[in-house]
């Protein structure tokens, strides 16, 4: 026998199937209903304005009734049960419920005054409901979109001629890797031997010698990959000896017109970098709560585009990165401290023979700052002289600040300051340059640009190691191209002041054509810089021919008040492997 409490259970389960069932129908039939009546308010909107409101009336109706649909069923279960029962999920404000409620019966009540009020009243809601039909161009390419996402393709770079053990920049499946140095720092040996090959014929005449020649260089890096931050890096240019180039000089008045080799097997850069966090990670086996990437060895100093440091030092540098600070209100910060105790180079203070550059040390900091609404750069270094430079002590200050204005003009200003104690000579300088670009209707692509300086007694890099002034990025008039003797403009910047004004354009991102005009203009004769006014004229075109060469063509004229014009005309090929 069943009990009478199974017999109750069991009721009211089918009870609630029953109601369930009849909700579905009902709500089934709601719907065939409100089809039924769409269809015909469409008729009657085409009848007459009255019939039109009326449409409008079933339309709302339906509207209604199709609201009532997405209710929740067990709630509707719920009421139709029990209807005498207040509703067991009152809404969160009551009087907003009830103000709602008045406003809907007002409303209702306008309505049936005016049926075309609701019409009118709908219509002119629409904005508000649906967003306007996108406009197309008359030359829509609807297959481009669809282009965009599905006809993407991989690019197959040029690989390294030597690759031997973890590739860079590949994906598949890889094989365990050791933990020697540990499980959180696994190893990840890879050797790769890459760089590029530079060939150039020129004609120019640079500081009174005419020669025209073809020269190369073979720029080689070579890296071995340790662990994902660890690994060691050398940099070799065999075909060169320090400025001097593998060569044959053919013509012009002062070519000795025979073949010119040169080789130089010692690295360049030979250098350890990887990051304490990592190496405490993989020896600890925890994870570590800091990065503190770190470099020792003969490693590049390169600083504020080249312009403060542009030179390969024997010492080392630690970094924080990535910091940030509340008090201050700086979003993002990095600070590098670094050293040196040979390969320091600075011709304008310490001297230009290659002896001169184990002679000194070199202690900084630099640090790079995202506040300000821009970007900002800062630096101190200190020069210490030893052996017969003992007694030199010169101090270098700089500071840079990058923005862009008013999406009109971009702009980074940038100060250097030396000064100190210079037993052979005048070590005190600064120079201020200010780098501006127009922003076009084709901000990536069309650039026109304008650069100024102004120095002061004898402004100096901190260190380079190529023989450049300060002024080496002003434009391409100053620069030479550290191959053929490609003449340039007085880079010093000791007290002159001038600038280039110049016209670059990208095409699609896949060449470059620049146009420049530059003047540097002497205020004082200190026997450093040009004791006379220098006014330069340059033009380049660089375009890659594939994936791995590039061509590459530049032309000059220089006027030199009170000196015989420069003048180069060059046309290079440059393969990357």
């Amino acid at each position: 026998m069943l009990s009478n409490a199974y017999l109750v259970r069991a009721s009211t389960a089918i009870v609630v199937l029953a109601a369930c069932g009849y909700l579905v129908m009902s709500d089934a039939r709601a719907e065939a209903a409100k089809g039924a009546s769409s269809s015909k308010a469409e008729k009657s909107a085409s009848s007459s304005k009255t019939q039109k409101g009326a449409s409008s009336s079933k339309t709302q109706k339906g509207a209604s009734s199709s609201k009532a649909q997405k209710e929740n069923v067990l709630v509707r279960v719920w009421q139709v049960l029990f209807r005498s029962s207040a509703s067991l999920f009152p809404p969160e404000n009551q009087a907003d419920t009830q103000h709602a409620d008045a406003s809907s019966e007002k409303e209702s009540n306008d309505n049936s005054s005016d049926p075309a009020a609701g019409t009118r009243s709908n219509e002119d809601g629409k904005g508000d409901l649906f967003r306007s039909d996108p406009q197309y161009e008359t030359t829509y390419n609807a297959q481009g979109q669809v282009d965009v996402y599905g006809a993407k393709k991989a690019v197959e770079p040029p690989r390294p001629p030597v690759e031997l053990g973890r590739q860079q920049y590949t994906s598949g499946a890889y094989d365990e890797s050791s933990t020697l140095l540990g499980e959180k720092n696994p190893l990840l040996p890879g050797l790769a031997i890459y760089g590029d090959w530079r060939t150039a014929l020129a004609y120019n005449k640079n500081n009174g010698k005419e020669i025209a020649q073809v020269a190369t260089r073979l720029n080689l890096d070579v890296d071995f990959k340790i662990t994902a931050t660890e690994r060691i890096h050398a940099f070799f240019t065999p075909l060169q000896n320090d400025a001097k180039f593998t060569r044959f000089e053919f013509g012009g008045n002062d070519a000795n017109e025979k073949f010119n080799g040169e080789f130089d097997p010692n690295p360049q850069t030979l250098f350890f970098e990887g990051d304490f966090g990592s190496l405490y990670s993989g020896f600890s086996g925890q994870e570590a709560t800091f990065d503190l990437p770190f470099t020792v060895g003969l490693f590049p100093l390169f600083l504020q585009n080249g312009i403060w440091a542009n030179d390969a030092i024997l010492g080392g540098a630690v970094t924080l990165p990535a910091k940030n600070s509340t008090a201050l209100g700086l979003a993002n910060f990095d600070t590098t401290f670094f050293a040196a105790f040979d390969n320091v180079n600075n011709a304008g203070i310490i001297g230009a023979d290659a002896k001169d550059n184990n002679v000194a040390n070199l202690y900084g900091v630099t640090a790079f700052i995202d506040a300000f609404d821009g970007y900002t750069e800062a630096g101190y270094g200190l020069i210490q002289g030893r052996d017969e430079q003992d007694g030199l002590l010169t101090h270098f200050l700089t500071g840079a600040y990058t923005r862009r204005y008013y999406n009109t003009l971009s702009n980074s200003t940038r100060v250097f300051v030396n000064f100190g104690e210079d037993p052979e000579g005048e070590s005190d300088g600064v120079a201020i340059i200010s780098e501006n670009s127009l922003i076009t209707g084709l901000p990536s692509t069309l650039l026109p640009y304008g650069n100024f300086f102004v120095g002061f007694g004898n402004p100096q890099p901190l260190v380079d190691g190529f023989n450049a002034g300060i002024l080496k990025n002003v434009g391409i008039n100053f620069e030479t191209d550290a191959l053929t003797g490609y003449p340039k403009l007085d880079d010093t910047g000791s007290n002159t002041w001038g600038g280039a004004i110049g016209l670059q354009y990208l095409f699609d991102l896949d060449q470059q054509l620049a146009f420049e005009v530059a003047m540097v203009q002497p205020f004082e004769d200190d026997g450093i810089g040009a004791r006379d006014a220098q006014y330069g004229f340059g033009a380049r075109y660089q375009v890659p021919i594939d994936r791995a060469w590039l061509f590459r063509a530049d032309a000059t004229y220089q006027i030199l008040e009170g000196a015989e014009d420069n003048f180069g005309v060059r046309a290079e090929v440059r393969r990357k492997f």
